[in-house]
């Protein structure tokens, strides 16, 4: 059987959709997955054993530069990959607008969330058959549902499986971490203060922490947690392809609400999440060895980009300050033991 996914975005949603995969490849004999999915994000959907082929959709691009995007390349290869092959199934796991039409540019019968489930109830129109999967459970939880109700097989004692594996570090390297500092909204930062005080227990037990950056502020922030701290490498700006496989092979993640935590969960290394303004029960860390750390605040979760009791906050809203790196340190290390 040859199935389309199309699931555009963002990372830790592309991530979501790793256990439905994993329950198809066992269920289905002869599958074979192609996976439409935003081209900065084809790294991460090649990961997942059932896919054979990605098929990069250049999206941001349009949303920038449309007529420039539509003439490129690119795009036109993505509309011939979608257009040429016919598959059985096609299964649109976003239920967003953009998500359904790129859907209608394949051959095949359309899978997707009905007008009441899905995240835009106009998309459902661009589907055959619509799946009522309310919103009430994680979405890879409903992922894992449409697939089986387009493909047609139960879930019962199928346990969540992202399909993903920690590789091992490479002969003779020493253990490390990475801290995931870097977000979209000011009010889902961990404090400097944070990072450096976990800095400091990392040094305590003799391992070092990798810091991403991406951009001027994240850059200036790793500055700062490293600062006087031997323990802490910045690292300048990267592809995936380079970070997947320091995140991979980690001792352990300790990571504000961003996509790259998603993936080290996925990998199953042991990785913690810290919460204030969001809510993981509908979006949170999904494998086999999470701690998610809430606020306790009653403002949160609050949703909001812009922290309403300290509005002024640059990084670190209170109810991400409350953290302290002590408590951090014992939930990462309590992962870490033996399985």
């Amino acid at each position: 059987m040859r199935v389309l996914l199309v699931k555009l975005s963002s990372l830790g949603d592309v991530v979501h959709a790793f256990p439905a995969l994993t329950d198809a490849m066992a269920a289905v004999p002869g599958l074979r997955v192609d996976w439409a999915v935003e081209e900065a994000f084809a790294p991460i959907a090649r990961l997942h054993p059932a896919v054979r082929e990605v098929i990069p959709v250049p999206l941001r691009r349009l949303k920038k530069r449309p007529l420039a995007a539509l003439g490129s390349g690119e795009a036109a290869a993505a509309r011939r990959a979608l257009a040429g092959r016919r598959y059985d199934v096609v299964i649109d796991a976003q239920g967003l607008v953009k998500s359904a039409l790129v859907a209608l540019l394949a051959h095949g019968r359309r899978h997707g969330f009905d007008g009441a489930s899905a995240r835009e109830g106009l998309a459902a129109l661009a589907y055959h058959v619509r799946h009522h999967v309310p919103e009430v459970e994680h979405m890879a939880e409903r992922i894992r549902k449409l697939f089986a109700a387009a493909l047609g097989y139960g879930l019962e004692g199928r346990p969540l499986d992202t399909g993903l594996r920690p590789d091992p570090l490479p002969q003779g390297d020493a253990p490390h971490l990475v801290f995931l500092h870097g977000t979209t909204w000011p009010t889902k930062t961990w404090t400097v203060a944070g990072w450096r005080a976990l800095a400091a227990e990392a040094e305590k037990a003799g391992m070092h922490a990798l810091v991403f950056t991406q951009g001027a502020a994240e850059e200036a922030r790793a500055r700062a947690i490293a600062e006087g701290r031997p323990a802490v490498e910045p690292l300048p700006p990267q592809p995936l392809e380079t970070l997947i496989p320091l995140i991979a092979s980690s001792a352990g993640v300790v990571s504000v609400d961003t996509g790259l935590g998603h993936l080290a969960a996925a990998f199953g290394v042991p990785t913690i999440g810290l919460y204030g303004p969001t809510d993981p029960r509908l979006t949170g860390l999904v494998g086999a060895r999470v701690a998610e750390l809430k606020s306790r605040r009653d403002c949160a979760p609050c949703e909001k980009a812009r922290c309403r009791i300290a509005p002024e906050t640059v990084a670190g809203p209170p109810c991400l300050a409350d953290f302290e790196a002590a408590a951090v340190w014992r939930a990462l290390t309590a992962l870490s033991g033996p399985r």
